[in-house]
């Protein structure tokens, strides 16, 4: 991936230009607008405005953002009272019917548990971290990943889990959202569970693609592009996309990472990666693949390298696709010390990770100064999860690698990683961002581009081409140059996008008068 390169040295040199008015910042009427903003966004935080200038400020994409983890327990429990579900208050968790009534299940209709007060709190707290406290036997992590052993949901539900997701990134000034999502599942167990595999990849992708799980790949590829296209064409709905009355969450683009659940057997992991090869291969809304579950866990520690081996195996036989993986997400105690010394590096430079999620143990790699210059070097880069890290590993403030990755001009952006457990948006994350690292406004808005010049959207950066570029800095219309270059890049369309949004923002944000009061 060609990408433009700004050291966080030269970005603190920017900001240093922009705190006078001489030289080019003085020439450059756009960038005194910037500085002006950057202003407002420092008197915000200190007179309680920070979340509406926060909310206004553009905003590229969310890269690691698991589609599930993105909606709020209250929704999942309307959905589940509108559709007829039950709910197991013993849990407590949301159930398909086991028998023909709720009742008959041993549990309460799902409408029953919304309708009464005390089972909608233990409900909302079961499917998230709200309320949370840590206790003895139980942990942030635990409590985290949990929830999703306590959501069910009728699969009609996708398009509204879109639509939910969009408008909520709309209102944000989020132009685009790259969305993990298991679409088909449940099918794979009677194809997959009992087969047996050697280690030799060769050998077992012929098992696999011998036997009933090859035959049934057309079909399953069709089941995945029918849902999602079905999914698409229910969010278009219900936000009146192409209408008048078209809500905010139209204008965000929505693609789609092909996720792996890593706690199976190897057949089961294999099959879904292999799967994914195929779906991203015939559905341009299919733009990538990652692997999740917890890493912790005891397959996804016990087979960690293994996995590594396979999407390698796939990368080189099948042909290149774009991957980004879950690595890293650990800290000393949860796993032995030695199960901190290698997974950000075999992501990288077995897996063919061009991301990195969450990547907290980097200073627990083998060699990180080398592993870190690396990536630097490739430019792979790190999906910052500030909340979730905070909630899940105990890592905050100063012992947040961030100050590490920034130190090592390693590219990063901030996503959510599950915003409705964690009960939060993309915009929490900016404004704490902003207020625990003191961040300053150009470095802020070169996170924010690097989530499009970083996502696995068809085409070249805006950044590689010297005539936007220049049209960038000088605050211009694209000319003809520029315009032929974003004709041939859907990625530099989003980006030139966020451009003209940046300068709207630029423009318009600055400290408001204030009217003489008694307080004065």
């Amino acid at each position: 991936m060609q990408v433009r390169k700004i050291g966080l040295a030269a970005l603190g040199l920017l900001a240093v230009i922009s705190a006078g008015t001489t030289g080019a910042v003085a020439d450059n009427p756009q960038a005194l607008k910037a500085r002006a903003a950057a202003a407002t966004i420092s008197w915000a935080e200190n007179n309680g405005r920070l979340r509406q200038v926060m909310a206004a400020f553009p905003k590229g994409g969310d890269l690691h953002n698991h589609l599930r983890g993105a909606v709020y327990a209250e929704s999942w429990l309307k959905w589940a009272a509108e559709d007829g579900l039950c709910v197991d208050m013993k849990k407590p968790a949301i159930k398909f019917k086991a028998a023909a009534t709720c009742a008959a299940s041993g549990w309460i209709t799902a409408d029953e548990a919304q309708n009464n007060a005390d089972d909608r709190r233990r409900l909302i707290n079961a499917m998230s971290v709200r309320s949370y406290a840590p206790e003895n036997g139980w942990s942030g992590h635990d409590q985290f990943f949990e929830t999703f052993n306590r959501i069910n949901v009728d699969p009609k539900r996708l398009g509204d889990e879109l639509a939910m997701v969009a408008n909520r990134a709309g209102h944000q000034n989020v132009l685009y959202l790259e969305l993990m999502e298991t679409i088909v599942f449940p099918e794979l167990f009677p194809l997959l569970s009992d087969v047996k595999l050697s280690g030799n990849l060769d050998q077992d992708y012929k098992t696999l693609m011998d036997g009933k799980f090859g035959k049934a790949m057309p079909d399953l590829v069709a089941s995945v592009r029918s849902q999602i296209s079905a999914a698409m064409k229910r969010k278009d709905e219900l936000l009146k996309c192409g209408t008048k009355d078209a809500k905010p969450g139209c204008d965000v683009k929505i693609r789609f990472l092909h996720q792996v659940i890593r706690e199976f057997n190897p057949a089961m992991v294999f099959g879904q990666f292999i799967l994914g090869w195929e779906v991203m291969k015939e559905d341009p809304m299919v733009v990538g693949a990652n692997l999740v579950a917890p890493e912790d866990g005891y397959i996804a520690l016990r087979d960690y390298t293994l996995h590594m081996r396979m999407i390698d195996y796939l990368y080189r036989h099948l042909g290149p696709r774009n991957i980004a993986l879950h690595a890293g997400e650990l800290v000393p105690g949860m796993v032995r010390p030695d199960e901190l010394r290698f997974h950000i590096r075999q992501a990288i430079e077995i897996g063919h990770a061009k991301r990195i999620g969450h990547g907290v143990d980097i200073a627990y790699e083998d060699n990180s100064d080398q592993l870190l210059d690396e990536m630097a070097k490739k430019h792979i880069m790190v999906e910052i999860n500030l909340t979730s890290n905070d909630v899940i590993l105990g890592v905050k403030g100063k012992n947040h690698p961030l100050i590490l990755y920034r130190d090592k001009d390693v590219p990063y952006a901030l996503s959510t990683d599950d915003e409705g457990v964690s009960r939060i948006d993309l915009t929490h994350e900016y404004m704490r961002y902003y207020t625990t690292y003191h961040i300053p406004y150009f470095e802020m808005r070169h996170a924010s581009r690097n989530s499009l010049t970083y996502s696995f959207l068809p085409g070249a950066s805006l950044w590689t081409n010297g005539a936007c570029e220049k049209d960038v800095e000088g605050a211009l219309k694209a000319g003809a140059d520029c315009k032929a270059f974003l004709r041939t890049s859907e990625k530099a369309r989003l980006q030139w996008k966020l451009e003209e949004r940046f300068r709207t923002f630029e423009d318009e944000e600055r400290i408001p008068k204030r009217k003489k009061t008694s307080f004065n």
